[in-house]
């Protein structure tokens, strides 16, 4: 193998970190554009560097086990919870702000970050439409519930998808992460709080005359298609027939093809469900499903020669990495790799085995999902969600910070907390 072999990867990534910085309109028009070029380079280096077979097999195989399941859940997540309104009729104070970040933390381990993020933002935002500081208020969302909050279940966060497609069980994270889940929403909820009121009392907001919250939903059928989803990523972790298909060479197992052949329908459901007409009114839009579909294609085809090379990199280690040293070095490449595909590479690292990571080497998945999970919050590209509610936020005329601006927030809001997170559950 040749290193060269990731100079695709690498310009893809830098590409999305950078141009939509230095060429805003270059990088909205042509972003799809600009990914599919990276893919046939990167298709083409696999090929020219190993074989041509090496290069049709490892595609076919990143699209059938991992680009379509990942993608498949995603839509059906999205287009499902499109079809969800939450009105929020209150007197909004710095402690209904707090409660609204909590329960779409909750929410997030059951319709994914992304899910939540779409359903929660535009509500909290009208809620709070009177206040004049508001760019702390979806930095916060964006740490709590566009990805912290999707901690503890596969559906919550991709890279935990990721591990379930590999193999890890459906209810290992919850029994394994949900002491530093509650530390960290917890600590990162209070410093929310206290920055909320105090910047409240900056700007003189007036106290509500009575404390009555009106929440309706239009919609509620939808909770039970989001049910469905739930069911059908169970059966799959749990329901082993032993019955294969043969997709482009690739064998799928009869219950993950009925996991994602089952998942477009309930999205296809919810679709026939809820008119395009009414989505709209909801501002309910494909792009940012889109954007996902278009980018994540490319980074799983040029992730390829990536994930060979950490394999072979951790073959030749002289001392296995600490746990320490994966929570770091997988969150510190999940803020600017994107945390699903930074998760596959360290979960390959260090061994790619379900069974020895979930048992005998419990402490290096803990620390792979935390770090994948958690520092996906430091960088507006770190999830898939973190882009979209700040685009969504621009839309409602909220002053976001750059790239780098939103980086200072994060490095000194989370970093601290990351610390101790360390200190406490990864570094014993």
């Amino acid at each position: 193998m040749s290193v060269l072999m990731c100079v695709p990867f690498v310009g893809l990534i830098l590409s999305i970190a950078l141009l939509p910085l230095l060429t805003p309109k270059l990088w909205h028009k042509n972003y799809g554009k600009i990914a599919f070029g990276w893919l046939v380079f990167g298709a083409w280096s696999i090929g020219h560097f190993m074989s041509p077979e090496t290069a049709v097999r490892s595609i076919s195989h990143a699209l059938v086990e991992d680009y379509v399941p990942f993608i498949c859940i995603v839509f059906a997540l999205y287009t499902i919870s499109g079809g969800l309104r939450v009105h929020i009729h209150a007197n909004p104070t710095p402690g209904l702000n707090t409660a609204i970040l909590f329960l779409g933390a909750v929410f997030a381990n059951f319709v994914g970050t992304s899910g939540a993020s779409m359903i929660l933002i535009r509500p909290f935002l009208k809620l709070n439409h009177h206040r004049s500081n508001r760019t702390h208020q979806v930095i916060f969302f964006i740490f709590a519930v566009s990805n912290i909050g999707g901690l503890l279940t596969p559906l919550g966060d991709p890279p935990l998808f990721m591990g379930f497609l590999k193999g890890v069980d459906f209810f290992w994270t919850a029994q394994h992460l949900w002491a530093p889940y509650t530390v960290t929403l917890g600590i990162l909820l209070s410093i929310f709080y206290v920055v909320d009121r105090r910047l409240c009392e900056v700007e003189l907001c007036s106290q509500p005359a009575d404390h009555k919250i009106n929440i309706s939903i239009d919609g509620k059928i939808h909770f039970f298609l989001l049910l469905g989803v739930v069911a059908l990523v169970l059966q799959s972790g749990i329901w082993k027939p032993e019955e294969y298909f043969h997709v482009l060479g690739i064998e799928v197992g009869r219950q993950n093809m009925m996991r994602d052949v089952g998942m477009v329908l309930l999205a296809a459901l919810s679709l026939l469900m809820t008119p395009m007409k009414i989505r709209r009114g909801h501002e309910f839009h494909w792009e940012p499903f889109f954007e996902i579909a278009k980018l994540f294609l490319a980074i799983f085809i040029t992730l390829i020669p990536v994930l060979w090379m950490m394999q072979e990199f951790g073959s030749h280690l002289t001392a296995p990495l600490t746990a320490t040293e994966y929570f770091w070095l997988s969150g510190g490449l999940s803020a600017f790799l994107d945390n699903a595909p930074t998760y596959l590479a360290f979960f390959n690292l260090a061994g790619g085995d379900p069974s020895q990571l979930m048992m005998g080497k419990a402490s290096i998945l803990i620390a792979i999902s935390l770090g994948s999970v958690y520092m996906g919050a430091l960088t507006y590209i770190g999830n898939a969600p973190n882009f979209m509610v700040a685009t969504i936020a621009r839309n409602y005329q909220i002053r976001m910070p750059s790239f780098f601006g939103y980086m200072a927030w994060s490095f000194a809001v989370l970093l601290p907390i990351f610390i101790l997170i360390n200190w406490l559950f990864v570094g014993k």
